[in-house]
């Protein structure tokens, strides 16, 4: 076995920054509807669930395994390509962090890889048979099986705790929020790290450090969760805000089942060995919630940018990886250049986002969403529901609505009114069109 060289330290430590940023990303996979519901106080929430984060990477390796011996073929595959591969996974999480959207850091990482091995070895170095069934296969299932089960165990507890006065119902459902978000973060810890732990023995392997199969040492298990912790305490307090108030509006109720949900879907495919991602399974458990509360309804705009995000992940992961691979192999200096990239790309993305900076202060503050097209069209010509009051509206060319006590506007200005949008909290303001 040959010592680690200096180029795969460098990997090393990239993958433990990959780590790092899939901690914060990911946070809001376990925390943001306990957050929002107002079961836990935000740091709070974040430091129990990096402590189970760093529990959950010790509990099992399965997915390790998938990631270092399954995905790419490791004959042929040089450290460089790992490091290519990791910086296209880390851009493309920051860069979705910056918008807020809760996109997969494990499809990041697949893509990257992929995009790099094929860079370098062509499409024979990618196992596509273990790619569909332990990683497309369950993209498209987790969400889907998590959101249909949050649906039913929402509209089951509202239907049995339905004689129960809620103030009571509330306070017990926080109080088991809180615990299946420790489950959540727990089985985050068994699903995500591993990923890293993965990613690093891949490295080793074929950096000749460690024979071909081996199972993660123990320092990188140790390494991976620390990481992964600490990026978690860190707060993705950007994306906490997309899932816990950008979605729908959750009720501890529904927050817990959505948890308990998406914690058994991720738990079940650790132990499988599925490569899983936890953020479609927390976002789709979400929605389900949302679904199953009778009122309830889901932001499909803001479901729609997420759709779009999870879509765009692993090609646009493998685009700049193979990218950088390309960077690589022209030698030492690709890799310098490659690396200064990475740093400068990372810097920008932090310098911008300072610009309108979220952090626990303000996380649960309400978003204003605009309306869509639709939904100003259908608002402009559809009549109020009887009893509410109604709010002029001016078209194009017409006069402002006359106050108290003035004349009324002249004749052949164009006016509308529009229904004022119910909840179940409180009234909202009439609506603008």
């Amino acid at each position: 076995m040959e010592h680690i060289t200096l180029l795969l330290a460098i990997v090393v430590v990239t993958a433990l920054v990959f780590d790092f940023t899939n901690g914060f990303h990911d946070t809001a996979n376990a925390m943001a509807t306990t957050i929002s519901t107002g079961a836990m106080r935000p740091k709070a929430a974040v430091a129990m669930s990096a402590v189970l984060n760093l529990v959950g990477a010790f509990l099992s390796v399965e997915v390790a395994k998938t990631i270092s011996g399954g995905i790419i073929n490791e004959a042929g595959i040089r450290p460089e390509v790992i490091f290519a591969a990791l910086v296209g996974a880390i851009l493309w999480n920051l860069l979705t962090w910056l918008l807020g959207l809760p996109s997969s850091s494990s499809h990041a990482l697949f893509g990257g890889l992929i995009g790099a091995a094929v860079m370098s070895a062509g499409f024979s170095a990618v196992n596509g048979g273990t790619i569909v069934t332990k990683v497309l296969i369950p993209a498209v299932a987790a969400p889907l099986v998590a959101g249909l089960a949050a649906l039913v165990a929402t509209r089951l507890t509202y239907r049995i705790g339905g004689t129960t006065e809620n103030r009571s119902t509330s306070k017990g459902y926080r109080a088991g929020q809180i615990a299946s978000a420790g489950l959540v973060s727990l089985a985050h810890g068994t699903n995500d790290a591993q990923k890293t732990m993965g990613v690093i023995t891949l490295a080793l392997v074929t950096g000749g450090v460690l024979a071909p199969g081996s199972n993660p040492p123990m320092w990188v298990i140790v390494s991976a969760g620390v990481a992964i912790a600490l990026g978690t305490y860190l707060g993705g307090w950007r994306i906490i805000r997309t899932m816990g108030k950008g979605l729908t509006d959750l009720q501890p109720q529904q927050g817990f089942a959505a948890q308990t949900s998406a914690a058994t879907v991720i738990l079940a495919s650790s132990h499988l060995g599925f490569s899983l991602s936890t953020t479609q399974s927390c976002s789709g458990a979400v929605m389900g919630a949302g679904l199953g509360r009778k009122g309830g309804a889901v932001r499909w705009s803001t479901a729609t940018r997420m759709f779009v995000a999870w879509g765009l992940t692993l090609p646009a992961a493998a685009l700049v990886a193979a990218a950088a691979e390309f960077l690589t192999k022209q030698g030492t200096w690709g890799i310098a250049a490659v690396a200064v990239l990475l740093v400068a790309g990372s810097g920008a993305i932090w310098a911008i986002s300072r610009r309108q900076p979220v952090d626990h202060t303000n996380v649960t503050d309400d978003e204003i969403q605009p309306a869509g097209v639709v939904t100003t069209a259908i608002a402009a010509v559809s009549p109020p529901p009887a009893g509410v009051a109604a709010a002029p509206v001016t078209g194009p060319g017409s006069e402002p609505p006359a106050a108290a006590g003035t004349a009324p506007a002249a004749p052949g200005a164009l006016t509308a009114t529009v229904a004022a949008p119910s909840s179940e909290s409180a009234p909202a303001p009439a609506a603008t069109v």
